[in-house]
């Protein structure tokens, strides 16, 4: 196994409220993560909006995020990123502007940032460094929103970055896994793999059974209503591609011919230029917000 570092203990005892705000556009789900024992909150994997086709960007999504938290007067302490999404666009900076907080993302940012950095064709000043965020979590990290201690867990194959982020009895998976009746995600994009992936899953399900898992991604299969919080227990029974003992070979084989079928994101091509920049939007020369299309890059 790559992953080494000896995790803290889950706190089945503290529960966190967790409001879950879904994203039709892009199937996303954001969440404030509130402290029970004070004001304190946090952001899960926020959205921006995009009409790719207009080159226009709108607020719509955070808003509902801020408005909620000035609405029930929270304080905001992070904005969580579980990984570099190739699916929609972060809103990261467009909330702390407005509410504060720390911006945070797994270590291995570094390693996305220089591979887009280079398919991106993206200059000198273009940092690769992680600086454009608050906090770089390493496996194991601790943190803490008011008085609810948090951890991070460094759960690749998905993405080199990718964090599943434990808060109380909460944790937050990021596309590490889908609802048991979704599966996985896809381990094809550069830096992913499926072993690695399976790795990371059976470490997400060695927490506690009665662990709530929430996830950034439904997709209603079979026409079931939208659904996003699910348990340990219930992936470990019952997911379609990971649950009920599947092998990890026989999980490398499912899931590298899975992706061999999958397209691209629909919005991948904003979401990784955005997303590497801690949601930033990339400017050309005159200080003007544009973005790239790589042809034949991806």
């Amino acid at each position: 196994m790559p992953h080494a570092t000896a995790l803290p203990p889950v706190d089945l005892d503290l529960r966190p409220e967790v409001s879950a705000h879904f994203d039709a556009e892009t199937n996303t789900i954001s969440y404030i993560v509130k402290d029970p024992a004070s004001e304190a909150c946090a952001i899960v994997d926020s959205v921006m909006d995009i009409d790719y086709a207009a080159g226009r960007i709108t607020y719509d999504h955070a808003d509902a995020l801020i408005a909620e938290v000035r609405a029930r007067g929270l304080r905001l302490e992070w904005i969580i990123e579980t990984h570099v999404h190739a699916d929609h666009l972060s809103a990261a900076p467009y909330i702390q502007a407005q509410l504060g907080g720390r911006i945070g993302i797994g270590a291995n940012i570094l390693i996305v940032q220089d591979v887009f950095g280079k398919i991106f064709n993206e200059g000198t000043e273009f940092q690769r460094d992680g600086s454009q965020f608050d906090r770089l979590f390493q496996d194991g990290d601790e943190y803490s929103v008011g008085q609810m201690r948090c951890f991070a867990i460094h759960t690749p194959g998905h993405t080199p970055a990718c964090m599943t982020h434990v808060m109380g009895d909460a944790a937050f998976v990021g596309d590490t896994l889908f609802m048991p009746d979704g599966g996985s995600a896809r381990a094809d994009f550069p830096g992913g793999d499926a072993g690695v992936l399976y790795d990371s899953i059976q470490r997400v399900l060695s927490l506690p059974d009665g662990t709530r898992l929430f996830m950034c991604h439904d997709y209603a299969p079979n026409g079931r209503d939208i659904q996003w919080e699910t348990t340990v227990a219930e992936e470990k029974a019952h997911n379609i591609h990971v649950g009920a003992g599947r092998t990890r070979e026989d999980f490398i084989a499912f899931r590298t011919q899975r992706d061999a079928q999958l397209g691209m994101p629909r919005l991948i091509i904003p979401s990784l230029q955005v997303n590497m920049r801690a949601g930033e939007i990339p400017t050309d020369g005159d200080g003007r917000p544009m973005l790239k299309v790589p042809v034949n890059g991806l």
